[in-house]
């Protein structure tokens, strides 16, 4: 899942990797592979008629700078109805260096990730040098996101920023604010339903899973090698659920746990956030974030401080240069942004300085850059309406205000800090048009090949107990487990991660037990 939060909207949302760990860097491999059209040969194999022509077509790849072939493929808008209309997906790839294995098909997070951008901008993060010599490294961008046929509910940016950015009136959780809250959402809703058409109904994650399964025939491999970071580990396992006998290696990074509901998500990510905040602020209060710790005394006095400055944005909101005003829900996304990688820990300590003299700059360029928000204003992809339209396809709502009142109670006393902030997800898709049809169930995937699922002790973003909860649930799943800070841990620079990934990519090797990197 892409994002902590969209804003004021209150969907509990993991961050997709290129999202939020290179938002503030990148690196790209400029290994040159030839200049000319190549094609893929798919994989003769017997499927039901209605789906065959979808499955025989042959891809074409043209050369798109960098070394990077580029092509687009053909699948059903809607599975139970192959015949009644097609959408495209796009692809792109890095050809082998070395001798090819195959294809290894790399999906980033989000949902609403671009896997097509993650790829094309930033392949040597994506995965390790060894993968790029023993497989061509396929980024795809799923059903409703961004090059591929895509989700759109804007034609005017402000809009845009107004529903992600705008102050609803009252306090949080009070009549008024509700009232603005489920409107607002509605009204997105509408607008998503205006602009996108029918697509919007089918842009679920099982239907994205059976798009895998066809780039996986086109593309030539009888079965699907796939790393998934984040959201696109429930993107694999739900793969691995509807064809376990395809299962080629399966890498699940930053891992989800199928089963849990959209609250079940919400206060475990929210506590998440929680601890992986209190570990910054123990960080900074030790001098080593980088000069001038904008917190005195204790962990908990800076968290106290921190309650403050939400309370204060959320009755008033700081202007900014643009127009735009800094409220709490704003501030949230620029808090949540650098906790994601350790590294960006001192752009926390420029943000509450700023903000504590009334500054807005380092608020809305971390904000900006969750959101994928450029600096005329414009956006860059549409992301965050990917994020807000899969995953409303993907989480039977409940919205119903006793549940959610019970339900913030429960978040605030989980999570004092970031819970309230996170309360009322249920209006963000109440008047969705097209309801949840899937339930959340758990994934055996039985008879697959081994899976491997990595968990971070403290991803703020997916924590570790889904990771221990997804690999237990797999009938083949195995644990890797990383101790450390982070969002997701392979290429990450920690070497037994990272060997024994590539290691089971390129021998077929599943650790004995869990190394406990």
């Amino acid at each position: 899942m892409t994002k902590p939060v969209a804003a004021s909207r209150r969907l509990a949302l993991a961050a997709a990797l290129a999202v939020v760990a290179i938002a503030l860097s990148g690196c790209v491999s400029w290994f040159k592979a030839p200049q000319s059209e190549q094609t893929s040969t798919p994989v003769h194999e017997q499927v039901a008629a209605t789906i065959q022509p979808f499955y025989s077509q042959t891809l074409v790849w043209k050369p798109c700078g960098s070394g990077m072939q580029c092509t687009t493929a053909k699948a059903p808008l809607d599975w139970a109805d192959p015949a009644s209309a097609s959408i495209e997906l796009a692809l792109i790839r890095h050809p082998a260096t070395g001798t090819k294995l195959g294809s290894l098909l790399v999906n980033p997070g989000g949902p609403g990730g671009s896997g097509y951008d993650f790829i094309r901008d930033n392949l040597d993060f994506a995965v390790s040098k060894t993968l790029q010599k023993n497989f061509d490294v396929v980024g795809f961008d799923p059903r409703g996101v961004n090059h591929s046929t895509a989700v759109k509910c804007y034609d005017n940016p402000a809009d845009f920023d107004q529903f992600l950015y705008g102050i609803l009136p009252g306090d949080i959780g009070s009549d008024e604010w509700l009232a603005a809250y489920e409107k607002a959402n509605a009204d997105f809703g509408a607008a998503c339903a205006k602009f996108t058409g029918p697509l919007l109904a089918h842009v679920d994650t099982v239907s994205a899973a059976r798009d895998l399964d066809l780039l996986r025939a086109v593309l030539g491999d009888k079965k699907l090698n796939y790393l998934g970071y984040s959201y696109g580990t429930f993107l694999g396992a739900t793969y691995a659920g509807l064809f376990p006998e395809k299962t080629g290696r399966l890498v699940l990074d930053g891992a989800l746990d199928p089963s849990t509901s959209e609250f079940d998500v919400t206060i475990t990510q929210a506590k998440g956030f929680e601890s992986a905040f209190r570990a910054y602020l123990k960080a900074c209060l030790a001098g080593k974030t980088g000069k001038g710790c904008p917190f005195n005394g204790t962990v908990d006095d800076a968290v106290n401080t921190t309650k403050g400055i939400f309370a204060q944005l959320q009755a008033h909101p700081i202007p900014a240069s643009d127009g735009r005003e800094l409220g709490d829900s704003a501030m949230f996304a620029a808090v949540i942004l650098p906790l994601y990688n350790q590294d960006n820990w001192p752009y926390l300590n420029q943000l509450f300085q700023e903000v504590e003299k009334g500054g807005t700059d380092t608020a809305f360029l971390l904000a900006d850059s969750l959101y994928e928000r450029n600096a005329n204003g414009t956006y860059a992809d549409n992301s965050t309406e990917g994020l807000i339209a899969i995953n409303c396809a993907d989480y039977p709502n409940i919205s119903d205000l006793p549940t959610m009142r019970a339900q913030a109670a429960e978040l605030a006393a989980a999570a004092p800090l970031f819970g309230p902030l996170q309360a009322y997800g249920g209006l963000n898709c109440k008047h969705w048009p097209y309801p949840a049809t899937q339930p959340r169930k758990q994934i055996t995937a039985s008879g697959s090949a081994d899976i491997i699922v990595i968990g971070t002790t403290n991803d703020p973003a997916t924590p570790y107990v889904w990771a221990q909860a997804l690999a237990k649930q797999l009938e083949n799943g195995h644990l890797i487990s990383y101790t450390g800070e982070g969002h997701t841990a392979y290429n990450k620079g920690d070497s037994c991660v990272d060997s024994a990934v590539d290691d089971y990519f390129v021998n077929g090797t599943v650790p004995n037990t869990d190394p406990h990197c």
